[in-house]
């Protein structure tokens, strides 16, 4: 256990144990199949008679947000709270809302030393550690749906651009949307501009429009990669009513398992979410996966990696559980049944050293080429929706939607966020 006093950002001789009676809240997402998981723990941690007993609550992905930037600031803050590192956790810190985790992690090494440290890292603010991660690792992946595919002629997973865009005509030839997209929730578009921009122009282009660096926007990358999206609306790549699609509704995830679309980007998350609604397809063999693919004439490297590192546990400054709070972290997170639990679910932990148990579990094909490419990418791009402040932001989300909506071009897009 972790029985230190901690300190919140900001300030000195932080808060302390609970002294017994009330719930510790914890807040996380809304999650059908990670949900029994957190529950579970929950329920064998409270049975160990702790000082302060855990109550978990669930909320939707969109309104989670507004709730948790309300709350943080008030009497009703929980004491644990799901995040996403970088930026948005940037912004509670700056705040003084989030206790730092630093001293309590080096108390404990084994603890900390028991993660990937790439990972790790993304609960890293300002040399400091306020997050800890606390479900898998979060590359986006390119699906597939094999039969979808197969049905139109389709050999194999795009390698290259080239090959995607082949792909999505001959998908479309053959009546099948050729990519779903949650058009009506602008962070599943976001996905497509990083991985081109990082393909395109590389890293460094992506790490200093995330610095705001001046004139980053401009850079010609920028342009290139917001052009290859207008093209691939104009070619109908992702059907006609995409913008009505939710994420949330599983609306896009519905499309691909039931063969109406062949092809659809997304976090790591996806393949737990189709194991969990559509368990034959996932079953059957009928999902696919496989990198993005590669942009002829591109600076970045075909290995490298976007999306999240990880979703994190943090404890708000104005915990009266904080102790507490932390010991409930480091006795579930790391923990061998809660590990395991992640992978039956189709997770892949981010902790270090599960290459043999991964290979020897359920889903090995998936997990170990999940793990292999957070352990193989030379850059791990953070989602700019969690990597920059909640301001920048929405700023990029509402002008990159109306790029995919045909309402701006590339170029306004580039003018627009130029002038923030």
């Amino acid at each position: 256990m972790l029985a230190l006093t901690l300190t919140g950002c900001g300030g000195s001789g932080g808060p302390g144990s609970a002294s017994g009676s009330a719930a510790m809240q914890v807040w996380v997402l809304q999650d059908d199949t990670l949900a029994p998981v957190l529950h579970g723990v929950a329920d064998a941690y409270n049975a160990g008679k702790p000082a302060a007993r855990v109550s978990v609550q669930a909320f939707a992905n969109d309104p989670y947000k507004q709730k948790l930037q309300t709350a943080l600031g008030s009497p009703n803050a929980p004491d644990v709270f799901l995040n996403w590192g970088g930026g948005n956790l940037n912004t509670y810190v700056k705040a003084g809302g989030v206790v730092d985790l630093t001293a309590a992690l080096d108390a404990n090494a084994a603890f900390r030393d028991s993660f990937l440290p790439s990972v790790l890292d993304g609960g890293k603010i300002d040399g400091k550690y306020y997050g800890v991660p606390m479900e898998g690792v979060q590359p986006v992946v390119l699906y597939v749906n094999k039969d979808a595919l197969a049905k139109a002629g389709v050999p194999a997973t795009p390698a290259t651009w080239h090959d995607m865009l082949a792909d999505v005509d001959r998908l479309k030839a053959a009546g099948v949307t050729p990519i779903a997209l949650a058009g009506s929730q602008s962070w599943t578009e976001l996905m497509w501009m990083e991985y081109l921009l990082d393909r395109v122009g590389g890293p460094q282009v992506i790490a200093d429009i995330e610095q705001g660096k001046p004139g980053a926007w401009a850079h010609p990358a920028v342009l290139t990669a917001l052009s290859m999206i207008r093209d691939l609306v104009d070619r109908g790549a992702f059907g006609s009513n995409y913008g009505s699609v939710s994420q949330d509704s599983g609306g896009a995830d519905a499309l691909l398992a039931k063969g109406r679309a062949g092809m659809m980007l997304m976090g790591s998350w996806e393949y737990a979410g189709q194991l969990s609604s559509a368990p034959d397809f996932v079953k059957n063999g009928k999902l696919g996966w496989a990198l993005f693919p590669t942009v002829e004439g591109g600076k970045g490297d075909a290995r490298n990696v976007v999306g999240n590192p990880s979703n994190f546990f943090s404890v708000t400054a104005k915990s009266a559980h904080a102790n507490d709070a932390i010991d409930f972290i480091e006795k579930t997170v790391t923990a061998p049944d809660y590990v395991s639990k992640l992978i039956k679910i189709g997770q892949v932990p981010a902790v270090a050293g599960l290459q043999s148990q991964l290979a020897a579990g359920p889903n090995a094909d998936y997990t170990t080429f999940v793990y292999g490419m957070v352990r193989n990418a030379p850059s791990f791009t953070q989602s700019w929706d969690q990597a920059v402040d909640p301001a920048t932001a929405q700023k990029i989300l509402t002008n990159l939607q109306q790029v995919f909506n045909k309402q701006i071009t590339p170029q306004q897009f580039v003018s627009a966020m130029g002038s923030s």
